[in-house]
């Protein structure tokens, strides 16, 4: 049933106490369904004469992941959230690698409410409209029960990973049966760049300011800085050729609507600029950002991201220091790469800091000397 199925296990269980254990246990179960199963640490990485430095590892890690990708046609993804409200950064840009590439994607969590009762931070507005975090943004979605690319992306099953494999085992079975419907099967469009352009590259801006109240005028000014260096925006709220704006009051269809347009905007763009920055007061990424950053990797896109602090991780999260093992509050690894932030974004995206217009002026000098 499962022939030629090879599946990518993702998940921060690496920086668990003993982690590994329960992640050797699903690759187990999931090799007894007859699954080829990847895990990102497979490979060693390391020969017996060597001494790497530190960035070296983050990027021998990183090609350990993209190689291990590049062979898988479905991943499984840990949706439990992660120093903060958010899932782990490193596993949801996993996700985004995996979707560029056309894998089958799947997610589970022991939680699947909606957002504005899972954080508990939220504040509705007084008119019901809406809800807001703990620094006064726009929650976007609370009727959701993560953010809308995970929610378009993939299948999010609530319960444990062997409940999510059985949904997958599911899945390929009724794949099989309509291959051999009569008068059922049909062709997908492959997804393709549907936007005209000029001789400007396009940066594609990727933040959790889309949801924002003033998020157009927020682009707009950021648009304007980009146009300055010689470059063309685009933002999440923009209008994606080729991807109609649907009315519906189904929050589900509503989001795979959204998710359309920003995978789109990804596809169209040269350059994707992704803010990095801790997102609603815990450690991680905004899930849409980490996401399209994954994607953005998979379809060759030219990689820029930024942070307030871009200082080694290890600096920047409280931990008990190496005798410690780097360990955090509830003794989960910090990852000490001498990068700001987990290595698949570390080894990946070309790291800068500043206000916005240092950003792109740092990215627009540094882009000239490809050249």
């Amino acid at each position: 049933m499962t022939k030629d199925e090879h599946i990518y296990i993702a998940g921060p269980l690496c920086f668990y106490p003993d982690g590994g254990k329960m992640w050797n246990a699903f690759r187990q179960e999931a090799e007894f369904y007859g699954f080829d199963v990847t895990l990102p640490n497979d490979n060693k990485l390391v020969g017996p004469d060597e001494k790497p430095t530190k960035e070296e590892m983050s990027r021998r890690i990183f090609q350990n992941c993209a190689d291990s990708m590049a062979k898988t046609n479905g991943i499984i993804v840990n949706l439990e959230t992660y120093r903060g409200s958010e899932p782990d950064g490193g596993s949801i840009y996993e996700l985004g690698m995996a979707y560029g590439v056309g894998a089958k994607c799947y997610g589970f969590t022991r939680d699947k409410r909606r957002l504005g009762v899972k954080y508990q931070a939220a504040k509705y507005n007084s008119d019901m409209s809406g809800a807001t975090d703990i620094y006064g943004d726009n929650l976007g979605h609370p009727e959701l029960p993560f953010s809308v690319d995970l929610i378009g992306s993939m299948k999010i099953i609530e319960g444990s990973f062997s409940d999510c494999l059985k949904v997958y085992m599911a899945d390929i079975e009724e794949e099989s049966k309509q291959k051999a419907m009569r008068g059922l099967r049909f062709e997908e469009d492959e997804p393709c760049e549907t936007l005209i352009k000029g001789e400007k590259p396009v940066v594609f801006i990727s933040d959790f300011h889309r949801d924002d109240l003033d998020a157009k005028e927020k682009y707009a000014e950021k648009k304007a800085i980009l146009e300055k260096y010689g470059f063309v925006g685009i933002a999440p709220t923009d209008d994606a050729p080729g991807v109609e704006n649907i009315e519906t009051d189904d929050p589900y269809e509503k989001a795979y609507n959204i998710f359309d347009r920003y995978q789109q905007h990804v596809r169209n763009c040269d350059i994707i600029l992704s803010d990095l920055n801790d997102y609603r007061g815990g450690y991680e990424p905004a899930s849409d950002v980490a996401f399209e950053a994954g994607m953005a990797f998979e379809l060759g896109k030219k990689m820029y991201g930024y942070m307030d602090n871009i200082g080694p991780m290890v600096d920047r999260i409280p931990n008990g220091g190496e005798e410690n093992g780097f360990r955090d509050f509830n003794g989960m690894n910090v990852e000490n790469f001498n990068a700001p932030i987990n290595l698949m974004f570390g080894a990946s995206v070309k790291l800068l800091d500043g206000s916005f217009e240092d950003i792109v002026r740092k990215m627009a000098e540094d882009l000239k000397t490809q050249e």
